[in-house]
């Protein structure tokens, strides 16, 4: 898709230098006030596309995500912020790209798979909106759907003590231990004809749920 393509368009040597020095800052508070552990790093593809799927219970989990590797990864954000110079190339240069708030589920999909196409790591919560509690929550289609249609792994991301950290409605953040468990990636692949088949998202998505509450729960023992 052209808008896409614009916004990735931020893949200048600047904007990369940019991302690598906010990067180095905020994963570095990151992991001050969280004395934040990775385990199972070597789980993430060193190159080409994938999507990172990673449990969300706390808006510290976007800065947590960032941590698991130096690549620039990409996220969703609504278009609105993205009106104005120099915000919207600040925003792209940190590896957002925008979509239309309210619009369909079918748009959203399109332009996640046009940034895997490109090349770019992909962050999806699968659980869509941070939630609370020890139990992976029902999941979307979504992230299933695009590493499928994509042909990229899907890589399943445990993050335990967020939660305490930034819980959901929290304006305050609290210093505590952080642990992310990163999973072996999931591959399901389209059918040659390249459709995506009901039963293949669905079972991706079954079997990453099952991943996630396994990741979750060993990331949540491990901060005790």
């Amino acid at each position: 898709m052209a808008e896409v393509d614009t916004y990735l368009a931020g893949n200048s040597r600047m904007s990369r230098v940019f991302y690598h020095f906010v990067r180095l800052v905020v994963v570095g508070l990151t992991r001050l006030i969280t004395r934040l552990e990775v385990h199972g790093a070597h789980n993430i593809p060193s190159t080409g596309a994938y999507v990172l799927a990673p449990i969300h219970r706390s808006n510290i989990d976007t800065p947590i995500a960032a941590a698991v590797t130096r690549r620039r990864l990409r996220f969703m954000g609504k278009d609105s912020l993205w009106r104005h110079q120099p915000v919207r190339w600040l925003l792209s240069a940190l590896g957002g790209f925008p979509v239309t708030r309210g619009s369909a589920d079918r748009e959203a999909l399109a332009r996640c798979i046009a940034v895997l196409r490109a090349g770019e790591p992909l962050v999806l919560f699968p659980e869509g909106t941070r939630q609370t509690g020890p139990t992976v929550m029902p999941l979307f289609d979504g992230a299933a759907y695009v590493a499928v249609k994509s042909g990229v792994p899907l890589v399943p991301v445990g993050i335990g003590g967020s939660e305490g950290v930034m819980p959901k409605g929290s304006r305050m953040i609290r210093p505590k231990k952080c642990v992310v468990v990163v999973g072996e990636p999931i591959v399901m692949a389209a059918d040659e004809q390249g459709r995506v088949p009901r039963s293949a998202v669905r079972e991706t998505t079954e079997e990453l749920t099952k991943q996630l509450q396994n990741l979750f729960d060993r990331a949540e023992l491990l901060t005790q």
